[in-house]
């Protein structure tokens, strides 16, 4: 069992390790989510992360899917005193409108809860920045949400420096609730939508960090190295441009410390997401509990400053 991290001034607890629950009710069936799920308590993860909007995507899908399961899961479990349940609002449009809408939060939050049959949502996520909602509102509607009892803490997803900033200031004058958690996109070939001023925010605030995409969807497992790869799953086509830009020497530095630290890529590419600052656990999915034992294997490697080093260097 890896040491819990606080997650920034959250309140909340969590190893260096977040359970991705884009998978569940798309490409990880119902069963096979069961088993996960209870494998990722067994092994003593705690915070799995979902959204409304999982899986809309899938022709005949809705939305709601991955959070049913994962309440099926909890009831049938028994489980809930053992996990924390992250979920979103602001990509599904709906009852109330859309996105950050104050009517929309409000639906979006009641329609979550009755779907993970719980009575509180641990961290409630805005999962996307509505510029056409001033903040102040959002901020209030997810206030009446906490004092309801109903979410227990606020993140922000996908949301730019400035604007995180602007609700932080927003929050403080007017006594709102603030963003505690930030989910950006972060890994070693994506670094740009989170390292500069969007890192330093967090860290001077001390918002902690779940990163989604630590993998790259499936690129920093080393799955796809060349052109005849893109076929082997349904996000081979991403690969290309990865493959063409900084991932080649990416992957090579990740050889070499995988070798040197007897790790898997995919536990070199979270530990490396693990030790950067403000970064309290990436996030990562599994489709098979084979594939979650090599993810939870990551928060036991333990990488040297140079050996971090290195790997930054490689995709800089």
């Amino acid at each position: 069992m890896s040491k819990l991290r606080e997650l920034g001034t959250s309140g909340l607890l969590t190893p260096p390790l977040v359970l991705g629950g884009n998978v569940f009710g798309w490409t990880a069936d119902k069963a096979t989510s069961f088993r996960i799920l209870d494998r990722f308590v067994e092994r003593g993860g705690v915070m799995i992360d979902t959204a409304d909007v999982y899986s809309a995507w899938v022709p005949g899908h809705q939305g709601g899917e991955s959070e049913a399961i994962i309440g099926e899961w909890l009831r049938s479990s028994g489980k809930r005193d053992k996990v924390l349940i992250a979920t979103k609002v602001g990509m599904l449009d709906g009852e109330g409108g859309s996105k950050l809408a104050p009517a929309r939060i409000a639906a979006a939050a009641e329609a979550s809860l009755q779907r993970l049959g719980v009575d509180t949502i641990d961290l409630y996520f805005a999962h996307q920045d509505d510029e056409d909602v001033p903040q102040q509102d959002a901020l209030a509607a997810f206030d009446t949400l906490i004092k309801a009892g109903k979410v227990r803490a606020l993140g922000a997803s996908n949301f730019h420096a400035g604007r995180l900033k602007s609700a932080l200031e927003i929050a403080t004058a007017e006594g709102l609730p603030h963003y505690r958690v930030l989910q950006p996109e972060y890994n070693l070939v994506s670094r740009h939508k989170f390292e500069g001023e969007l890192q330093d925010l967090c860290v001077t605030h001390n918002i902690g960090v779940v990163p989604y995409y630590g993998l790259a969807s499936g690129f920093l497992t080393g799955k796809y190295r060349s052109e005849v790869d893109f076929g082997k799953s349904v996000r081979g086509g991403r690969m290309a441009a990865l493959l063409e830009g900084k991932g080649g020497s990416v992957l090579a530095a990740m050889d070499e410390v995988s070798a040197e630290a007897g790790a898997t890529l995919a536990q070199i590419a979270l530990a490396w997401l693990a030790a950067q600052a403000g970064v309290t656990a990436p996030i990562a999915s599994a489709t098979s509990v084979e594939q979650l034992d090599e993810l939870i294997h990551a928060w036991d490697v333990t990488l040297t400053p140079e050996q971090l080093d290195r790997l930054t260097t490689a995709g800089a």
